[in-house]
């Protein structure tokens, strides 16, 4: 029940982004096949470039605050760091600073990045100069980008919170305060901004960008209120701590996005109708996976804690209990998904063909999620327990594996694309599989230490 009431708010917070990303897929879609492939382009550049540093952070900023928080409880209470008490009722965490500084200069490096070399990642993408979809999607990703600063920062603060072993703050923050914030303000903003003032594709990108500073707004208002979000100095070791772990994990998200990103190509290649309509698939299947990935972060979370406290006992059973809830929560989701898909991508676009690609593609969105579900919550439990290396240097090697794959699949078309990011996810569970049973790095300390040191 901890890990559940952990994982719900999680799964509703976590939710934002990709809920923007579907509000925007719903109504681009009803332009055209054309608009739809191109936002499926520059969504997929976009997240390749602005989270092969954000998922990063976002993990590590858990992880480091689930430690300090449960090792400052153990000790004694948290004393003023201020003679007037000014910050009295804040914590003083360091992890907290540091992440939030380096998210503000992550977000303005990634803007920067997308801005100029709109054109650049467009060519990279297998998009040519005189493809119908390269206008509208530089257009998108240009002015999306201007979004990263806000998504980083948020993402920061989720983090701590997280650590924190509080998830219903952020889902209280972002849920109660303008009407469910950015998300029914980006729904209200879409068809203004698309249809009324007749802006496209670039009316979806400014509405979905607004809706990011509010919630990261919001978000930074109610952690400023338990956190003192800037202190006087800075701990150069922490920075290290962070840039350390964030290269090995930056590494491992880049060969993540990298395998999806070539997949996204070789559909690209298909045209835009079959561009199209994989879009709606992976749409479909990245946001789902994400209620997954809310149960990983609350293994994660609960797992850093104990673990820090050298609880192996807890710790043991917090592997096994997520595990279990994943792989039924993957089955439940493949069963929905399977009997509710065929209305669900209706509401995407009005176009036959674009329809019939999409439901071609029901075995993938939905036989995947099992195997999706036991992938992301392996991946939380790496994270618990810092074992930033081995999540690295595996996924480099299957990102590996499924690249050649799709390349190789690449005539069999969308079929070929769909069965190779299906390896991709059955092999991260393989390799996590062996990583949890073996009696190397910090496995040999929980699976054969019996009792809680002191």
């Amino acid at each position: 029940m901890e890990i559940v009431l952990i994982a719900l708010p999680a799964a509703l917070a976590l939710a934002a982004d990709p809920i923007a990303s579907l509000i925007d897929t719903a109504f681009v879609g009803h332009i055209g096949a054309v608009e739809l492939a191109a936002v499926g382009v520059s969504a997929s550049v976009f997240n390749l470039v602005s989270k092969a540093f954000n998922v990063p952070l976002l993990n590590i900023t858990t992880s480091f605050v689930a430690e300090e928080q449960a090792l400052m409880r153990k000790e004694e209470e948290f004393s003023p760091s201020d003679e007037n008490g000014k910050y009295q009722s804040k914590k003083l965490l360091p992890s907290v600073s540091t992440s939030l500084a380096l998210a503000a200069t992550l977000g303005i490096a990634e803007t920067v990045a997308l801005t100029l070399g709109s054109g650049i990642l467009m060519n990279i993408m297998g998009i040519p100069a005189d493809s119908p979809m390269r206008g509208p999607a530089e257009q998108f990703l240009t002015l999306r980008a201007f979004g990263a600063p806000a998504i980083v920062l948020a993402l920061a603060a989720q983090g701590t919170f997280r650590g924190f072993l509080d998830t219903k703050t952020p889902l209280y923050a972002v849920g109660k305060y303008f009407s469910s914030a950015g998300n029914f303000l980006n729904a209200v903003l879409d068809p203004i901004l698309i249809f009324f003032l007749g802006l496209g594709v670039s009316g979806a990108a400014v509405a979905t960008v607004i809706s990011e500073y509010l919630i990261a707004f919001i978000l930074l208002w109610k952690l400023s209120g338990e956190v003192l979000l800037v202190p006087s100095e800075f701990d150069g070791r922490k920075i290290f701590s962070y840039l350390k772990s964030g290269g090995l994990l930056t590494a491992r998200t880049l060969a993540v996005f990298i395998t999806i990103t070539l997949s996204t190509s070789v559909a690209a290649k298909q045209g835009p109708v079959a561009m199209a309509g994989h879009q709606i698939c992976m749409q479909v299947w990245l946001s789902i996976s994400l209620i997954t990935d809310a149960l990983a972060l609350a293994g994660q979370a609960l797992l850093a804690s104990c673990y820090s406290l050298r609880d192996y006992e807890r710790a043991r059973l917090i592997i096994y209990r997520v595990i279990q809830i994943g792989l039924g929560l993957g089955i439940t989701l493949s069963f929905t998904l399977f009997f509710g898909f065929g209305a669900f991508s209706g509401l995407f676009s009005t176009d036959s063909e674009v329809l019939d690609v999409a439901q071609s593609g029901i075995l993938f969105v939905a036989g995947s999620q099992p195997v999706n579900a036991l992938a992301f919550v392996i991946d939380g439990i790496y994270y618990g327990v810092s074992d930033f290396g081995y999540a690295a240097y595996s996924m480099v090697l299957v990102g590996l594996v499924s690249s050649t794959f799709l390349l190789v699949a690449a005539p069999a078309g969308l079929p070929g694309v769909w069965t190779g990011l299906f390896i991709f996810m059955a092999l991260r569970v393989l390799a996590g599989v062996w990583r949890l049973s073996s009696k190397t790095g910090p496995w040999d300390t929980i699976w054969y230490t019996d009792e809680a040191e002191d």
